[in-house]
């Protein structure tokens, strides 16, 4: 009987010094949690920044192309023009 309850103390001496050791573990990895969880907001804000950044950009290269296109086919009116009023003038 004697053997049994100084095996209970000694059980649960070791409980209270493992759940103290499991508590301040536990609170080390909430902090360490909240950090990542931190450093993914920030992640996921900075992500959205360049999505928003990114399609802008596209908008902007799309347009540029567009003005792009039209400058061509304005020099190839004139190119034309130009071509078609030379031969004229040779003809006579």
């Amino acid at each position: 009987m004697k053997k049994v309850i100084k095996l209970s103390i000694i059980t649960l001496a070791f409980s209270l010094i493992t759940a103290c050791a499991t508590t301040s573990d536990v609170e080390n990895l909430q902090s360490q949690v909240d950090g990542l969880n931190a450093s993914v907001q920030q992640a996921s804000t900075d992500a959205a920044n360049a999505q928003t950044a990114a399609a802008d950009a596209a908008a902007r290269a799309g347009a540029a192309e567009a003005a792009a296109n039209r400058a061509a086919e304005l020099a190839q009116d004139t190119n034309s023009k130009l071509d078609n009023n030379f031969r004229r003038s040779m003809m006579k």
